[in-house]
């Protein structure tokens, strides 16, 4: 895609060089367009399941009531280990040098390993052992997503960014939609449609074992997903490419990005954590949201979260598959990352303004459009500010904890926010679309990108 651009020398970070291993010409493009968006899917599928649905659940099975603060302990070590694993992983699968390729050895393993430790989890008697298991995953299905998260820009031409940054960005609400169809369920009710459609009767979602089934299944989705990954999209040999010797101090020292010769690199990093902490600070509360904001009955309170999260999810998918493309027709990616980015925070003052089911309906759907806007070239930028190319899976990594940070840091703003500060649901939503309003704008700042 023609949307990268150097400025004079001095002005802004350096322009990357082609580097070894990094050339888009030695791979087979096609299979990618469906590979890639699997892979991505699983991931998201493992998040969002266990995250939204299951790990809630497993917590009250195991406590016998809903308890926020032994909920927030695997969510926060879970994300502090997803933190540290993703650069790290990253940094290893940059150094790997092996006939099956960089990437593709972290891929496999990982999400096996993970897909044992899913087991795992799904027989926790637990907290600690909740927390200690889904850490554990995090952790080694981060190295899943740094391997997979680095494709891209090692096998993809710039000229077709904008469509595979779409279909990236398509794997969260492809995947908050099969999840929440496979282990909660919909009603459609909520928007005037006599209909329910998914959850299996329950089979994997069942409080009495604490969702164990729904554990088992993203397990054998994540193992498939792998496998179908690595052989039809290999990776190709990096055996002759030159070593890197190991040694613990300079594999530490390779993490360090100077600021001042890589400004538009931290300049997009923490243009993402603004956009995405005021989604996260949200989206992890959304429950206690509907239950005690807008003031649905408990009773009803799962089916209309499910409903919400489709009904956004929809548009999102609707809106990726759109801008994608047009963003390569046009060739410029900041204006529509603003553009997202700012749609995104306007719409967190639906809910603020307009406390209602309709309000929550109105935010989802225009939230719902503006992240998948947002999802569509955020990726496409980041490619292009990324320091060094041999380094890609290290510094996307890095990138990552921008997703990371959010949700390590939303289990206890959220509260702090609404209760200990006593701003209420209304300072959350004020303070969500104050920060991405702010994430936003920083990309105003990006130099070597249009």
């Amino acid at each position: 895609m023609s949307s990268t651009t150097t400025e004079a020398p001095g002005t802004s970070s350096p322009a990357p060089e082609p580097a070894a291993g990094a050339d888009p010409a030695g791979y087979k493009l096609a299979p990618l367009y469906a590979t890639l968006p699997v892979a991505n899917i699983a991931l998201y599928m493992l998040w969002l399941g266990v995250g939204i649905y299951l790990l809630p659940m497993q917590v009250i099975h195991i406590k016998g009531v809903p308890d926020q603060n032994a909920l927030k302990w695997p969510l926060f070590w879970g994300s502090l280990l997803a933190t540290v694993g993703n650069p790290l992983f990253g940094k290893l699968s940059d150094m790997t040098r092996s006939r099956f390729g960089r990437r593709s050895p972290y891929i496999l393993f990982c999400a096996l390993i993970g897909a044992g430790a899913l087991c795992l989890q799904a027989n926790a008697n637990s907290i600690a052992m909740v927390a200690l298991t889904w850490g554990v995953i995090q952790f080694i299905m981060n190295g899943y997503q740094a391997a997979v998260t680095a494709v891209m820009p090692d096998r993809v031409p710039a000229k077709k960014y904008g469509m595979f940054s779409a279909m990236i960005g398509l794997g969260t609400p492809v995947a908050t939609i099969i999840i929440s169809l496979i282990i909660a369920g919909v009603d459609l009710n909520m928007i005037g449609i006599d209909a329910h459609i998914g959850g299996f009767d329950g089979r994997f979602a069942n409080p009495e074992d604490g969702g164990a089934q729904g554990f088992y299944l993203i397990a054998a989705i994540l193992a498939a997903a792998a496998i179908v990954f690595v052989i039809v999209s290999p990776d190709k040999s990096t055996k002759d490419m030159p070593t890197e010797k190991f040694a613990f101090g300079e594999f530490v020292k390779g993490f360090r990005v100077s600021p001042r010769e890589h400004s538009d690199f931290f300049i997009a990093l923490f243009s993402r954590l603004g956009v995405m902490l005021g989604y996260m600070v949200v989206l992890q509360f959304n429950y206690f949201i509907l239950l005690m904001y807008i003031k649905i009955p408990m009773n009803e309170v799962t089916t209309k979260l499910g409903t919400l999260t489709v009904v956004g999810a929809v548009v999102t998918v609707f809106s990726a598959i759109v801008i994608g493309p047009i963003v390569d027709r046009v060739g410029r990616v900041k204006p529509f990352v603003i553009g997202a980015g700012v749609g995104a925070a306007l719409s967190l003052m639906i809910p603020l303004l307009w406390p209602s089911e309709g309000g929550m309906i109105a935010f989802n759907v225009v939230n719902g459009f503006f992240f998948g806007m947002y999802m569509a070239v955020d990726m496409a930028l980041i490619t292009q500010v990324l320091p060094r190319p041999k380094d890609v899976g290290k510094d996307m990594g890095l990138i990552n904890i921008a997703n990371a940070g959010p949700q390590i840091a939303s289990p206890f703003l959220a509260p702090f926010l609404v209760d200990d500060l006593g701003m209420g649901y209304k300072g959350l939503f004020a303070f969500a679309a104050a920060v991405s309003l702010l994430g936003a704008l920083l990309a105003l700042l990006v130099k070597r990108v249009k």
